[in-house]
């Protein structure tokens, strides 16, 4: 209560803050000032950057920065449309940057086999092993800590890519180059900027895009041919 103020004097209201049993303004509950936010503010900043510097950098320190991409897990609904795209189809199925490893678990449950992602994060690969002995998958599958650029995807028929926007151009580059005819990728998020897709399912970013190999060429092809003759 405002000091000098008394229960039933004019301008004193139960519920007040000083009424005896409850916190006033200046007491524990009180809102932070000034220098207690700052300081709120430094802390959470620096348990963000040791989460990181301790469970998603390392592996990332070998890759250019301009080819970094943040860990962000796949929501249910983004993986099942994922999953639907390639529906039916066989051959090696890869998830570059798997992360936890739901999408590669997901893909041999429903038959594409073999199924194994690439991820430099040591501590995502043994998260994404750890998930895949729970589920019983335990040798099935695989999980290799290899960096997604340097790797030959020569021999991958379906390719699962959950990435930035930014490393889109460069990616297509790098699968133009090394994928065969009937391969099929499946962007979930962002869509390849420079690709039409054959189909998508989803909306926002559940949304996820299927590109046939064998399309993209002959559209690429198409394209350099009409710039030829300009």
């Amino acid at each position: 209560m405002e000091p000098g103020w008394e229960p039933g004097e004019p301008g004193w209201e139960p519920g007040e803050p000083g009424e005896p049993g409850e916190p006033g303004w200046g007491g524990p509950g009180a809102a932070l000032g000034g220098r207690g936010l700052l300081a709120a503010a430094v802390a959470s900043g620096a348990a963000l950057w040791a989460t990181w510097a301790v469970l998603l950098m390392p592996g990332f320190r070998r890759v250019p920065l301009r080819l970094q991409v943040p860990y962000q897990p796949s929501s249910p609904r983004q993986v099942a449309n994922a999953l639907e795209l390639l529906r039916g189809r066989a051959g090696k199925t890869v998830d570059l940057g798997s992360g936890d490893g739901r999408l590669v678990l997901e893909a041999h449950k429903q038959g594409l086999r073999p199924a194994l992602g690439y991820e430099l994060n040591p501590w995502l690969l043994c998260l994404a092993n750890y998930r895949a002995w729970k589920a019983g998958y335990h040798g099935s599958v695989s999980f290799l800590k290899k960096d997604l650029w340097k790797v030959n995807l020569s021999d991958c028929h379906n390719v699962i890519v959950f990435l930035a926007p930014s490393v889109k151009p460069p990616l297509a580059t790098k699968l133009l180059a090394e994928l065969p005819d009937d391969a099929r990728v499946v962007s979930g998020r962002f869509p390849f900027p420079c690709w039409t897709p054959s189909s998508s399912l989803g909306q926002g970013l559940e949304q996820c895009w299927a590109y046939d190999m064998k399309e993209v060429r002959r559209e690429a092809k198409s394209r350099a041919q009409e710039k030829s003759q300009l």
